[in-house]
């Protein structure tokens, strides 16, 4: 039998299958880096992993957006996404907790020496089987600020997570898993949970430093509009004017939407995946300790929110700047209507003139011609004998005047029929 696949069947299963780490249990250690990619950063990300993949073997083939090696006696799994990078080292843990840096040497060194890209969030996860009693303040102050942990109950109650989300002096962060029955891929899909969770968090935070950095430009630009507004209502600036302004104006909030509608956009995406995998981990709370559900949501949706205020802000400029502009190009048409109504009505006088003195003149040529009409009939009649010339003379003068004007007439009237 014959299968006719689509092009995209192949890599469409492949996708189902990546973004995932491999299984493990515990105790075990992780240390994740996440870089956010530039322009070239795709091409640069899939040559930094290649050379890596010469200095170990590959357990699971590179693609364009994953793979996994074993080098150094760590497990490393590389997963590029649209704009950042992760690389997670994995080996096994103590039995204790632990957060040494130098457990991760020296491929963590070698990893980072040629790493692509900015670093955006590093990591490091231990994850330690602790079916005892809860943990007392005192064991996780030894780890945490005192005043900023963050504990909650996740996985329905097999498992605890704990962190204060700090940046410590080795530059990375702590998070502490305790295993409570987790079975099979169930430490494997929590920690990636977990760790997708701070991923997309701070991506969607991208946006915040932006928004607030134009923010006061877009307030200038609306002043701004709202001051041509009233100046088109109140006619107190020339059109032309007016027009150049709300031109530059537009063109302003036409760069500033094109700046930032990726970043922002980009900030409303993460955050839904970011509330997504909250709602995966089935968080529950532990009193007297703030929850991740909490701590996520106290900073990341005043951030969204005011990402969305910021772009709506653009968006409702963009529209009143196209209606004021509309505004005032019809003023524009009126007053060049009313131009062409007031030329329409003088070239309508000018005519009127013109055919009178058209009139004056054709008047005036049946006349001349008349007159010398009538003299030429007088030079004929006077070589008439015995003619009174005179009367003959003056009773030609109404025939020749008859003939004139009705030849003028008909002449006239084949020029215009």
């Amino acid at each position: 039998m014959i299968l006719r696949d689509h092009p995209l069947r192949a890599a469409l299963s492949q996708e189902m299958h990546l973004r995932r780490l491999p299984r493990f249990a515990a105790p075990y250690r992780m240390a994740q880096i996440v870089t956010v990619l530039g322009e070239a950063g795709a091409r640069d990300a899939r040559a930094h992993i290649d050379t890596l993949a010469q200095a170990g073997d590959v357990i699971v083939p590179i693609s364009a957006k994953y793979g996994v090696l074993e080098i150094g006696g760590f497990v490393l799994v590389w997963e590029r996404h649209t704009e950042f990078a992760t690389y997670t080292l994995m080996c096994p843990g103590e039995a204790e907790v632990s957060f040494d840096p130098n457990r991760f040497e020296p491929v963590i060194s070698t990893m980072l020496a040629e790493m692509p890209g900015e670093i955006i969030r590093a990591t490091q996860v231990a994850l330690i089987a602790d079916p005892s009693p809860d943990r007392g303040p005192a064991a996780l102050e030894q780890w945490f600020a005192s005043d900023a942990i963050v504990a909650c109950q996740v996985a329905d109650g097999l498992a605890r997570v704990m962190s204060d989300f700090r940046l410590n002096p080795d530059g990375f962060g702590r998070l502490l898993i305790l295993d409570r029955g987790l079975e099979r891929d169930e430490q494997a899909q929590l920690v990636l949970r977990l760790q997708e969770l701070g991923n997309y968090r701070n991506m969607a935070l991208l946006g915040l430093p932006l928004a607030q950095r134009l923010t006061p430009s877009v307030t200038e630009l609306e002043l701004r509009l709202a001051g041509l507004t009233h100046n088109v209502s109140e006619r107190k600036s020339e059109d032309n004017q007016l027009l150049d302004e709300l031109t530059f104006l537009s063109a302003e909030l036409a760069r500033l939407a094109a700046e930032t509608r990726y970043r922002m956009s980009a900030t409303r995406a993460y955050a839904q995946l970011s509330r997504d995998r909250l709602d995966s981990l089935c968080i529950v709370p532990i009193r007297g300790f703030q929850s991740l559900a909490d701590f996520t949501e106290r900073r990341l949706i005043p951030a969204v929110r005011t990402c969305d205020s910021f772009s709506s802000r653009i968006e409702d400029l963009l529209q009143r700047a196209a209606w004021t502009s509309e505004l005032l190009r019809t003023r524009i048409d009126i007053a060049l209507a009313k131009q062409s109504r007031d030329l329409l009505t003088s070239m309508d006088g000018r005519t009127d003139l013109q055919l009178r003195l058209q009139q004056t003149v054709e008047g005036l040529s049946v006349v001349a011609i008349s007159y010398y009409t009538v003299g030429l009939v007088g030079y004929v009649l006077a070589a008439v004998p015995n003619l009174r010339h005179t009367m003959a003379v003056a009773v030609s003068v109404p025939i020749v005047l008859t003939i004139v004007g009705l030849s003028l007439w008909r002449v006239r009237r084949r020029l215009h029929s």
